[in-house]
């Protein structure tokens, strides 16, 4: 695994710790991650060690992560966010720092956000549907 994408897999634990801890929800969302970067097992083993520890975007260097992997990432960090059924105001605010950390514009964020929240919405509606 290329170092930028192991950065951007640490500014995702780093999100899911806003609130304290990593719920089992949260680490599927990074453990899909990792499937979806094609992590070998000992790099993805340093990625839920590093879940381990509380964590925040400040821990972590991002130099040489690209526009393209950073959008990638700010899809799952989007859906992250709505993992509890809800997107809170704190979230939103981490979302904004998020972005910021990465270098995208809200130009080029927005389209990134608006496909993420909408998936997420999606999601949750099917989630709740009656069995």
């Amino acid at each position: 695994m290329n170092g930028a994408r192991k950065k951007l897999l640490k500014l995702l634990v780093a999100l899911a710790w806003a609130d304290g801890r990593v719920d089992t929800e949260e680490m599927e969302v990074i453990e899909a991650m990792l499937d979806t970067f094609r992590v070998d097992a000992e790099a993805a083993e340093e990625i839920r060690e590093f879940a381990k520890t509380p964590c925040t975007l400040d821990d972590v260097d991002i130099d040489g992560v690209t526009v393209d992997e950073a959008g990638l990432v700010l899809y799952q960090a989007v859906l992250l966010t709505f993992i509890d059924g809800e997107q809170s105001e704190k979230e939103i605010q981490l979302l904004n720092a998020f972005m910021e950390k990465l270098g995208l514009t809200r130009e080029e964020a927005a389209p990134i956000l608006e496909r993420a929240t909408a998936r997420a919405k999606s999601l949750l509606s099917v989630l709740r549907e009656p069995g």
